[in-house]
């Protein structure tokens, strides 16, 4: 009788090389053993030789509970494995409040044990009705990163925390060696512009970028780092747009600072002279999409490897919070989870970037940021079996088919290169490239290695 459960062969994308013609075995949810060549025996076989093998994609951040009653983590879970996303890590502005204390934490733990397909990690947050004191059972409970925000994006629920209790909060939680990751904005700026705008009836499609500026993001991604560095923390800018950005942050790193910097896979696959003219309000997301010239500039960052990660940032709001003909009153934000890998893949092709920098932004780095890479990450021996299968394939998405809680995307039309074949979850087959193959709950809760 084999020793494995099953094998595949094809050619396996790794952080820093790709093995033509290689092979994976699982046994009891693992990656046993893997070579080139023939495969060993084994229960079962996948042949995808001709095909991309790469780890599942840890998306770093998902909003899946941003609308009452819309999606949930259980319904994303499902747009995720579509995706070749075997990992959410779930953001915590909920709707009606954040998860800011241990017993909204343990619902969604719950939440994720009953309903997802995907394994989840989850972040907390701190907010003044349950204090800065509830950092320590969010720790305790096993969130993977803290969220903040400089703007309040929705009272109550998407606060802003104050520079002052920012310093406390990182000041607090710098001793876990967890992520302190903040979206980067300056509120009375932001706010200023967009009374100006409003008031000269200013408010077509293209007035949302204009009313946020780069400097807009630029200063509030340089304040972020500076209370790091005061702190020691692990100061990290969600969703960076500019290549001024990552000037700053790598300006922190040189001088030993434990600064990182996510984009997200729109900001590198749509611009606003094309994408933006032609969709208007679906593709608002904050920060906003920016000029070719500025996305052109953003790949060079990823070139140089300078980025920590790419995410999605998903959030699926109904076409009815993305219609309004003032670009303003419409939510920001879109369904990713299940363009992040194969859009990303494509840029990276169209740019000419080798494919094992898919498996660095979308797989090892965030497995490493948020303290998951003693099982996830990657293909090596002894992981977690999350393993996706790419085809090589020339389409142009189509949302209408989508998994997940809506049928739009601002990728709508986009050609991608490839299509997910299937995912796997802990050696368990959750996507088979047309459907959901396993049951809801079958995802579990990831609590993040002690740091």
């Amino acid at each position: 009788m084999s020793d494995f459960d099953w094998v595949v062969r094809g050619n396996i994308v790794d952080p820093d090389t790709v093995a033509t013609d290689g092979w994976l075995a699982v046994r009891d949810g693992k990656i046993a053993a893997r070579g080139v060549g023939a495969p060993p025996a084994a229960r079962e076989s996948v042949d995808a030789r001709g095909q991309w093998i790469v780890p599942g994609v840890v998306d770093g951040q998902v909003h899946s509970g941003s609308q009452l009653n819309q999606e949930g983590l259980g319904w994303a879970s499902r747009a995720a494995a579509a995706g070749g996303v075997t990992v959410m890590v779930d953001m915590p502005y909920d709707d009606p409040e954040p998860v800011a204390s241990r017993p909204q934490l343990d619902a969604k733990i719950a939440e994720v044990e009953r309903d997802c397909h995907v394994d989840v990690a989850l972040f907390g947050t701190l907010n003044t009705q349950h204090g800065l004191g509830a950092a320590a059972g969010l720790i305790e409970g096993g969130v993977c990163a803290f969220k903040f925000s400089t703007f309040e994006a929705t009272p109550g629920r998407f606060p802003r925390i104050e520079e002052d209790d920012l310093y406390e909060a990182f000041r607090l939680i710098a001793p876990s060696g967890l992520a302190c990751g903040v979206h980067n904005q300056m509120q009375d700026m932001t706010r200023k512009n967009i009374a100006r705008l409003v008031a000269a009836e200013d408010t077509g499609w293209d007035a949302f970028m204009r009313a946020h500026t780069p400097l807009i993001e630029n200063l509030a991604t340089a304040l972020i780092y500076e209370i790091g560095a005061e702190t020691g923390a692990r100061a990290h800018a969600v969703h960076v747009s500019t290549s001024r950005g990552f000037e700053i942050c790598n300006m922190y790193r040189r001088n030993g600072h434990r600064s990182s910097i996510e984009t997200c896979v729109q900001y590198l696959m749509l611009d606003h002279e094309e994408h933006t003219r032609r969709f208007g309000a679906k593709t608002k997301h904050y920060p906003p999409i920016r000029p070719k010239a500025e996305v052109d500039l953003l790949w060079t960052h990823i070139a140089n490897d300078e980025c920590t990660f790419v995410s999605s940032d998903h959030v699926s709001w109904g076409l009815e919070r993305k219609q309004n003909p003032n670009v303003f009153k419409n939510a920001s934000g879109g369904p990713g989870l299940e363009t992040l890998l194969p859009a990303f893949w494509t840029g990276c092709e169209e740019h000419g970037i080798a494919p094992s920098m898919v498996a660095r932004q979308l797989s090892r780095n965030p497995a490493q940021h948020f303290l998951l890479d003693d099982r996830k990450g990657t293909l090596d021996v002894g992981k977690d079996a999350d393993i996706v299968i790419l085809k090589p394939e020339r389409y142009a998405f189509d949302p209408s088919d989508s998994l997940s809680a809506v049928q739009w995307s601002s990728f709508e039309g986009r050609e991608f290169t490839v299509r997910v074949a299937a995912t796997w979850c802990r050696g368990q087959l959750v996507f088979d490239g047309q459907r959901i193959v396993n049951q809801k709950g079958d995802g579990r809760f990831l609590r993040p290695r002690q740091a």
